[in-house]
């Protein structure tokens, strides 16, 4: 049974497209009857024409990788696409670490724990890329009895 005329009414009364227009199967000798859009607007509302729900892309999947790389997750070596520089650059990494490392020893001496020569010489070490973190400072610090006794 053809009913494009009365589908072709219906999207223009429901303002969509005839492929998203669903006519009641039960109902179709007397929705073949109805030839104006009073008739259309009608069965529209009796709910024998139906307008259906556009389907769009599902973001369920999407949300499950956010939820999970918030998490640190999904990072490993096949998920990565640039440099490791790309990622976080070289200068970036060292900025940080002379930030740590220069305010760990001004720290120690505004304390008075070092003395000012050592100090000087903390910092060159630790310009010179002498020194991989705090805690080896700590180490070095303790090795060579720099921390002043009080």
């Amino acid at each position: 049974m053809r009913l494009t005329v009365q589908k072709r009414l219906a999207s223009q009364l429901l303002k969509c497209s005839s492929d998203h227009v669903w006519i009641d199967p039960a109902r179709l000798e007397e929705i073949k009857e109805a030839i104006t859009k009073q008739d259309i607007r009608n069965m529209i509302n009796n709910g024998l024409i139906v307008k259906k729900q556009i389907r769009g892309t599902s973001r369920v999947r999407a949300k499950k990788r956010q939820t999970q790389k918030k998490k640190s997750r999904r990072r490993g070596q096949g998920s990565r696409k640039g440099s490791e520089n790309a990622r976080s650059s070289r200068k970036g990494e060292w900025i940080q670490r002379m930030r740590v490392q220069r305010a760990f020893l001004k720290e120690l001496r505004d304390k008075d724990l070092i003395a000012v020569g050592d100090y000087r010489e903390l910092v060159r070490k630790s310009k010179g890329g002498f020194f991989r973190n705090k805690r080896h400072i700590k180490l070095f610090i303790s090795e060579k009895g720099y921390v002043k006794k009080k």
